[in-house]
This record gives C-alpha cells, sequence and structure tokens, in this order.
C-alpha cells in the first residue's frame, strides 16, 4: 500500500473510531437522562424467588438481599413488600430468608424475578394507607402537574419531591409520619411522570430544569394558605428542592430543606448511570459532554448551594456511603460548608434513595427533630 493511501485508510480508521465513541457516548448519556419513572435504576440487581412461605421469602443472596430494613420488591405484574433477614431461618448457602410482609398485587413463585425498589407501597394515599387525600392539578410551566394533597392542622406544608427511578408513590413511606406531626402535605409529580407534561426533548436534567415544577408547587401551597414549607426531596428530587431554595422568587416562604440521597455532583451521576449500562470507562467523560450538549448541564450545585445567595435555611441531609448513584462525599462537604445550618445524618447500608428503608424509625425520629422547631 502506498504511503498516501496508508496515510489515508489510517485516518478513516481513527476518524470512524472517533465517530463511534462520540455515538456511543452520546447514548449513554441520553440513556441516562431516561431513566423512565417507577423503572429502576441499571445498578439494582435482579433476584429470584427461590421459595415462599407463611411470612417468609427465600431469594438470590446477594448484597442487596442482605441488605437491613424494609423495601418493596417488583417484578412483572408484582410488588410485595420485605421486611429484615431471618438469620435463623433455614437456607442454603445462596439463599437469603427474608420477612415477607405483605403482596400488594400478583403473585409470588420459585422463579419469579424481582428487585428491591424503596418504593413500599403502591396505588394511591387512600387505596395504599387509608388516608384522605384530594387530587389536585398544580399549574406548571409546561401544563398542569397531578400530585396528591393530604390536609393537615398546621399552616406549614410539606413538599415531597421522589427522584430518580421511582414515582409520587414513594413519598407516601413517610406520608403516616408527616400527618401525625399535623402537617399538610403536598406529594408531586413533574414533568416527565405519568399524567404530567413531557419535559422538552424527552430528557430528563437531573433536576436544573425540574426545579421550577417545584416552585409552581410552593405557589399553589402559598395561594391555598401556607404560611411556610418544608421541600422534602429524594435524589433528584433533593437536587430539586435545593435549588427551589436558593432560586425560587418565594423562597422566604421555604422555612427548612430536607436532602435524601441529593444529587447534588451531576457530573458523577452521569457518570454512575452511564457504566451501569455498561458504557466503557474510557467513554465516560464522552458521556458527561454529550448530556452537557443535549441539556445545556453546568454548573457546580455545590457552589450554587453553598456560595453567596445560597441555602439560608436549616437544611437536613440524609445520606449514606453505600449510594452508588449520588456520592455521599458531595453530601458531606455540604455539611461542611454550612456547619450553622446543614446537617448530615448518616445512614450506612443503603443505596440510593433508600435511607427509610434502611432504619424507617431512626429515619423518622431524626426527621422529627428537625422539624419540630420549624413547624
Amino acid at each position: 500500500m502506498r504511503p498516501a493511501t496508508a496515510t489515508a485508510a489510517a485516518v478513516t480508521t481513527l476518524l470512524g473510531v472517533g465517530a463511534a465513541a462520540v455515538a456511543v457516548g452520546r447514548y449513554a448519556g441520553d440513556a441516562a437522562l431516561k431513566a423512565s419513572p417507577g423503572r429502576p435504576l441499571p445498578r439494582d440487581p435482579r433476584l429470584t424467588v427461590h421459595a415462599t412461605a407463611a411470612g417468609r421469602i427465600t431469594l438470590t443472596r446477594c448484597l442487596a438481599s442482605l441488605r437491613p430494613g424494609t423495601y418493596g420488591i417488583e417484578g412483572l405484574g408484582v410488588h410485595a413488600v420485605v421486611g429484615p433477614v431471618l438469620d435463623d431461618a433455614p437456607h442454603t448457602a445462596d439463599t437469603v430468608v427474608r420477612r415477607l410482609e405483605r403482596v400488594s398485587h400478583g403473585t409470588l413463585g420459585p422463579g419469579t424475578r424481582v428487585r428491591l425498589t424503596p418504593q413500599v407501597y403502591v396505588g394511591d394515599p387512600r387505596t395504599a394507607l387509608g388516608l384522605d387525600h384530594t387530587d389536585v392539578d398544580v399549574p406548571g410551566e409546561l401544563g398542569a402537574l397531578p400530585a396528591w394533597f393530604l390536609p393537615g392542622t398546621r399552616d406549614t406544608w410539606v413538599i415531597t419531591v421522589h427522584g430518580l427511578g421511582t414515582t409520587r408513590a414513594h413519598p407516601m413511606n413517610i406520608l403516616p409520619f408527616l400527618l401525625g406531626q399535623q402537617l399538610p402535605v403536598l406529594d408531586l409529580a413533574y414533568r416527565g411522570d405519568a399524567g404530567a407534561p413531557r419535559p422538552p426533548g424527552g430528557l430528563g436534567h437531573l433536576g436544573d430544569s425540574e426545579w421550577r415544577d417545584v416552585d409552581s408547587a410552593i405557589r399553589y401551597a402559598v395561594r391555598r394558605g401556607a404560611e411556610r414549607v418544608i421541600l422534602h426531596g429524594w435524589s433528584t428530587g433533593a437536587a430539586m428542592a435545593a435549588h427551589a431554595a436558593v432560586r425560587s422568587p418565594l423562597r422566604d416562604r421555604v422555612s427548612g430543606v430536607v436532602l435524601d440521597s441529593p444529587v447534588l455532583d451531576w457530573k458523577a451521576t452521569v457518570r454512575a448511570l452511564a457504566a451501569a449500562r455498561h458504557t466503557p470507562g474510557v467513554l465516560l467523560p464522552l458521556a458527561v459532554r454529550a448530556v452537557q450538549g443535549s441539556t445545556g448541564l453546568r454548573g457546580d450545585r455545590l457552589r450554587e448551594a453553598t456560595g453567596p445567595g445560597g441555602l439560608r435555611v436549616p437544611t437536613l441531609i440524609i445520606h449514606g456511603p453505600d449510594d452508588a448513584v449520588a456520592p455521599w462525599h458531595s453530601s458531606r462537604e455540604l455539611a461542611r460548608l454550612l456547619p450553622d445550618l446543614a446537617v448530615l445524618h448518616t445512614v450506612p447500608r443503603a443505596p440510593h434513595a433508600a435511607m427509610w428503608n434502611a432504619d424507617p424509625a431512626t429515619y423518622e425520629e431524626t426527621l422529627r427533630r428537625f422539624l419540630t422547631p420549624l413547624m
């Protein structure tokens, strides 16, 4: 082959490889932003049901199935709730037995494939918990946002905002607790959720545009008598809550913020989600750049939250070192940079957005102590 021909072939090959890498990066980046609400995150392993008995279920043994606490398990046409590991129950070396709390719907049997989910309840507050609620529409910039409103006697409202891989059913985990404190609750669905407007381009923005739906919820609450609001968000919902507390024209009505597993380092979350979809490590920077290109995501959320004009209200951060989607060290840094406002409650052995699931009683007591002076 002549030198010129060889050079041309080499350049063409390199360009082809480069174009393919960019395409893979774009695909991985888009996949990271298209996590459908209610579908499990790619890091959640699939488990096999080996057996069931009265009050017991035997699952594939792995780190996920050994987690302490209470979780939902869901598969095709089935949802159930499992409690603690029963160490004394007979089992083989490759299985684990947990308490089976209830089967919400469907049938569990040997061979059923399931995943753990932090969503313990399905349906709505009335069907799942027997709690009176009203279906309301919150006017948003893209259209009506469905929400559940649960009344309380106080003039401080709690606005709850779910995150990645869950729906507005996720905050139902703490609704009995919040209503026990006599706090009205507005449980919000936002752009991209079922029944809510589709986001422009069909892509999520990890909270950077969705926060305006939380702002709409604050406006709704104030128009209907709320003197103050407390924002309680999980995952990207926590990022939305932080954005709203800093940027909302009604931020003076926000008296406190609860950030559960907050996505404070969006680049790290994009890399984690892309890697979980089997994107080669060398292409992860391309996935981040693709996300920047398709969404315009920029900036440093920690700097926004802690800099001039940042968070100025009491902030409870609930997070743990085993979160593989949103780095825990960002939450530690936020607490360090806001020592007079923010407190970090650390939860070990809990996956992303499952801090309540790992230890419900401690979670609710931590929340009670935080909320009491803000009511």
